[in-house]
């Protein structure tokens, strides 16, 4: 049984550690902000969640006591970080949009980061 967790618990590292990297090689070598921004939202938050679910399982298994301290920082985190990307994503669309650059919106004209119909200005 302890063998079995010590292998679940490497592959949980060892994923962990390919999701880090390619987060953090997306983070230097994506063309444009927004691109960046996906990497480590995304992968990295991955990464540190294949860090806490291997040490879930290391304290569960081969302590033998149950933490509950690395599942609430996996739910902040899966909580934090799409809302943390967002707010970056917004801040940049407001930098470095105007109404004029933006694609057509749709069906009734609004874009979120500019929001009165252009017919009213």
């Amino acid at each position: 049984m302890i063998t079995l967790a010590e292998f679940l618990i490497a592959f949980f590292l060892i994923i962990a550690g390919i999701f880090g990297f390619v987060g953090s090689f997306g983070l230097l070598k994506l063309n444009d902000e927004m691109s960046r921004l996906h990497a480590p939202t995304k992968a990295t938050t991955l990464g540190v969640g294949g860090v806490l679910l291997a040490s879930m399982l290391n304290a569960a298994v081969v302590q033998g006591h149950l933490s509950l301290h690395e599942l609430m920082i996996t739910l902040f985190l899966f909580l934090t970080a799409p809302i943390t990307a967002h707010f970056i994503a917004k801040v940049h669309i407001h930098l470095q949009e105007s109404r004029d650059t933006l694609p057509e919106a749709g069906g009734d004209g609004l874009w979120a980061t500019h929001d009165t119909p252009a017919d009213e200005d």
